[in-house]
């Protein structure tokens, strides 16, 4: 079993690091104590997601797995396309320089693994159907 982190980019990582600083630091000085513990808490889950996202790949599935709340797995032979992107919307990806996974007839997952190149070299060692494309910078 091959095991890939997700990257993490500093686009998401620092604005949410810069709120919480500021929220919990606003609330220590107007000495609203619940409020410090309660933006405690949140920080700890969001760090539990930042160290727990990756991609798991073994024979024939692909594990995603992202905290508490997010865990799927899928054939790798279901997979069809991977694609290049950088859509924000929510997934378990902790960067926006992500790829798309299009599996079955219209499914998708976000992936933002560090190693892209070795993670799609590996998806397409198991499944060499898989069209891929990435765009060239």
């Amino acid at each position: 079993m091959k095991t890939y982190k997700s990257k993490v980019g500093l686009e998401l990582a620092t604005p949410l690091a810069g709120l919480f600083v500021g929220l919990g630091s606003l609330m220590a000085y107007q000495g609203l104590w619940e409020g410090v513990g309660i933006i405690l808490v949140v920080s700890l889950l969001i760090l539990h997601l930042f160290r727990t996202t990756r991609y798991k790949l073994d024979k024939n599935t692909l594990n995603i797995q992202s905290g508490f709340f997010f865990h799927k797995e899928m054939p790798i032979a279901s997979i069809k396309k991977i694609i290049a992107t950088r859509n924000p919307i929510s997934s378990p990806a902790l960067s926006l320089d992500r790829i798309e996974l299009i599996y079955n007839r219209f499914d998708s997952v976000l992936l933002s693994p560090e190693d892209k190149t070795g993670f799609i070299a590996e998806l397409l060692a198991q499944n060499p159907d898989i069209e891929v494309r990435l765009k060239r910078v």
